[in-house]
């Protein structure tokens, strides 16, 4: 890809300021020092902002000449409640926080993009260039719209990006439809009656109860979901007993539900609860269930995957955009995605290594990742060309 020099000049400033974010890391709708230093630097550019989206967020103005059309760009801000394990200059100085997930280097790279339209605005129209907080559990994307983002910047697409240990670096990874899953979680509390471990005849153990509910459950995907139909149901917490010569009284269930449609979601729900309620009635013991549903699926728009596809075959050529092979992990992008048009895609950050040290990139949410700067001036240059032609062609270009 041929980068946009004024982008590549200044990669350097911009990767100070993102190791120092690095250092800094701040949890969802308490990012207060990062919004400070994203607002001031946009300002510092001449670049209005406007504040307070959901807490911390931020939202960058830029507008060149008279025409109507629009677009929003996104990055998450947050960081994960996790020890850093590297020893190097930019390491986390907050116990227990870290940015290992790269929405550091996400912040850089649309910062990289707003310097460079501070002085070149080769477009006609405004692009909103938007800092959210709070994607990782928090769910910033959805409060940002309901603190109005879509009614007082009123783009025709947003589009979002995130960095992938895996891909190759200056390559990319798109497709239509689905690309995220949903995120939810369930709680199950069984509630048998305690007694002696040598006389459990006495009592109601709660235990092979919640054995016969994690076997049952697997059913659910293997005989009552269609095969074509991506889910996953994970018991990924099990709580029961507190000495080994006593029957508990309870025990209790947690874990995760990842799909791609709300049809198979509202099935296994339905499917969850029968099992749990007919479970514990055939031991004797009760249940209390609760479903809890967090992030809708991330699903991107046929049109708007075209265009970005497209155009990032114009920048790096056909053989480094790769299809976005869908996961079952989740993206609040989705709540962006159920309410405007726009597309998703990955940035590949090089091969990972888990038991790499300092500098090497790794995988996501591990203690030893960092972001691979050399992303910075390709992810910038590449969201300057795609929203100078977005406010060009309006997506109008391409096959999917």
């Amino acid at each position: 890809m041929k980068l946009i020099e004024s982008i590549f000049a200044e990669a350097h400033a911009i990767q100070t300021l993102r190791r120092d974010i690095h250092a800094h890391p701040e949890l969802g709708y308490q990012e207060q020092r990062t919004s400070d230093l994203i607002a001031d630097t946009l300002t510092g550019w001449g670049i209005p902002v406007h504040r307070g989206l959901a807490r911390t967020g931020v939202v960058g103005i830029v507008r060149n000449g008279d025409g109507r059309r629009s677009v929003g760009l996104r990055a998450d801000i947050d960081a994960l409640p996790m020890a850093e394990g590297n020893t190097f200059a930019h390491a986390s100085v907050y116990p227990g926080r870290m940015h290992a997930c790269g929405h550091d280097g996400h912040i850089a790279m649309l910062l990289a993009a707003a310097k460079h339209f501070s002085h070149h605005r080769d477009f006609d129209g405004t692009v909103y260039l938007i800092f959210q907080p709070a994607e990782e559990g928090g769910g910033g994307a959805r409060a940002m719209m309901k603190d109005g983002l879509f009614e007082r910047f009123p783009m025709e697409a947003i589009f979002g990006m995130h960095n992938w240990p895996g891909l190759s670096v200056g390559q990319f990874a798109i497709r239509s439809g689905p690309v995220f899953a949903s995120s939810n979680e369930f709680r199950i509390m069984i509630r048998g009656t305690g007694s002696h471990a040598g006389m459990p005849h006495e009592g109601i153990d709660p235990v092979p109860v919640a054995c016969q509910m994690v076997q049952a459950f697997q059913t659910i995907i293997s005989r009552n979901n269609r095969p074509i139909d991506p889910a996953v149901i994970s018991v990924s917490i099990i709580r029961a007993g507190e000495a080994t010569n006593v029957v508990p009284s309870s025990c209790e269930l947690q874990g995760t539900v990842r799909t791609f449609t709300s049809e198979v979601l509202d099935m296994i729900e339905r499917r969850m609860q029968c099992i749990a309620d007919a479970t514990c009635q055939g031991f004797g013991a009760t249940c209390e269930f609760t479903f809890r549903r967090n992030y809708p699926p991330t699903i991107n728009y046929p049109e708007e995957a075209r265009f970005a596809r497209a155009l990032l075959t114009t920048l790096v050529g056909i053989e480094n955009v790769k299809d976005f092979e869908p996961t079952m992990g989740a993206e609040d992008f989705g709540f962006f995605l159920r309410e405007k048009a726009g597309c998703y895609f990955l940035i590949g950050s090089g091969d990972h290594d888990p038991r790499s040290a300092v500098g090497s990139t790794c995988l996501l949410h591990n203690p030893s990742y960092d972001f691979n700067d050399e992303l910075i001036p390709l992810g910038g240059s590449m969201w300057v060309r795609l929203a100078e032609s977005w406010l060009t062609t309006g997506g109008a270009q391409g096959d999917e």
